[in-house]
């Protein structure tokens, strides 16, 4: 059935490309552009072109664009000077007319959203960027920018929640922490088999946000067990990296291999530092493990603590993370299963993605609402 969200087209504004980490983004997006055409804009790269140019390529249910820049010119992502090209560039693609509504992932392009004139605009608070390595000093003011001028403000997380609502106020400010796709994980249930050796397991980005010192620690105090770690090494120097000969890195894992990856874990783990960069993180990874049935052992992220602290195992080192890891075996699954069930109802991306919608339809109604009011009061 159509309505007035579909009578758009959805440009998104991202700092991920969409062939990278399957995460909130692209969980999201993917539910949305179901109705509707959809634009997932990503940060400008190097190309063979001798002016900036708009690419595009089919990726099913988005179409990803990029602009490339001469190879001569510098590309700092989203803070690049060039992007200016990006809004005019989109409108000759779309045409000037085409109604659009802009979903902003990349703060750092909230001029840019600007410049494409939105019907709405959206402001999905996934991280705090600005807490990040290598963050660019305009990061601070453009999150508050957008908050600012946002039509509607969703926050991934309760911290990140607390923040955004500090700007605009809670009753202009939206709670849908990440969710889970459970009939995709639940797979690994049936693919688990026997291995010789216990395997304590980690899936996702190897970033600033892990403690390293804590996993050096850990592959020590758990010489039986094997220590893997599944994702890509970014804004790290992969040397710095622990080495221990039952310390694996098992590098980037397509979505659809993580039920079968994760079934080849005893226990998952999330061995995050706690520092700015993890001070507001609400890890997607959380429900996923639970999903697929695996105890979860984790450090005291804020967020996982407050939200998860009765269904994963909290520790604040690595000789606490060893002895967790062997106690969490021991752990009933149907008993844990019974405790995540009412938790996990509410994140489930589907049902997420859904409510967003709602509250887009909400918007647009009341905007049509006023709009009728106003025109009766003139000829009233």
């Amino acid at each position: 059935m159509s309505s007035e969200v579909e009578s758009a087209d959805l440009i998104v504004l991202s700092h991920l490309r969409w062939d990278w980490v399957w995460q909130r983004p692209q969980h999201l997006i993917s539910r949305l552009s179901r109705d509707r055409h959809t634009w997932f804009v990503e940060e400008p790269r190097h190309g063979d072109v001798t002016s900036p140019q708009l690419v595009t390529q089919d990726a099913g249910c988005v179409t990803r664009v990029w602009l490339e820049l001469p190879p001569e010119e510098a590309v700092n992502a989203w803070s690049t000077p060039q992007t200016a090209w990006v809004a005019p560039l989109m409108d000759e693609l779309l045409g000037p007319a085409t109604p659009r509504d802009v979903w902003l992932y990349a703060p750092t392009a909230v001029q840019v959203a600007r410049a494409l004139h939105p019907r709405v605009l959206v402001y999905d608070v996934m991280d705090d960027l600005a807490s990040f390595a290598d963050a660019p000093p305009e990061m601070e003011l453009r999150m508050r920018l957008a908050l600012d001028i946002a039509d509607i403000a969703f926050a991934g997380g309760p911290s990140l929640y607390r923040s955004a609502a500090s700007v605009r106020g809670e009753s202009r400010t939206r709670l849908y922490p990440s969710g889970v796709e459970c009939e995709h994980y639940e797979r690994s249930r049936d693919l688990r088999t026997s291995h010789p050796r216990p395997v304590v397991g980690y899936v996702g980005v190897i970033d600033e946000r892990l403690d390293l010192d804590l996993l050096a620690g850990l592959a020590t105090a758990l010489p039986e067990w094997d220590v893997q770690m599944v994702g890509p090494v970014t804004k790290i120097d992969p040397a710095t990296l622990p080495q221990a000969p039952n310390l694996h890195y098992l590098g980037m894992k397509a979505y659809d291999e993580l039920p079968a990856v994760m079934a080849g874990f005893d226990v998952a783990m999330m061995p995050f530092a706690l520092n700015e960069a993890t001070r507001s993180i609400s890890p997607t990874k959380t429900l996923e493990y639970l999903a697929a049935g695996l105890p979860v052992v984790s450090t005291r992220v804020p967020d996982v603590v407050s939200e998860w602290g009765s269904v994963v195992h909290l520790v604040d080192d690595a000789q606490e993370t060893a002895t967790a890891c062997a106690h969490v075996l021991t752990h009933d699954a149907a008993a844990r299963d019974a405790r995540l069930a009412p938790l996990r109802r509410r994140h489930e991306w589907d049902a997420i993605a859904a409510a967003m919608r709602g509250d887009l339809e909400d918007l647009l109604a009341a905007r049509a609402a006023r709009a009728e009011t106003t025109t009766l009061s003139g000829i009233a």
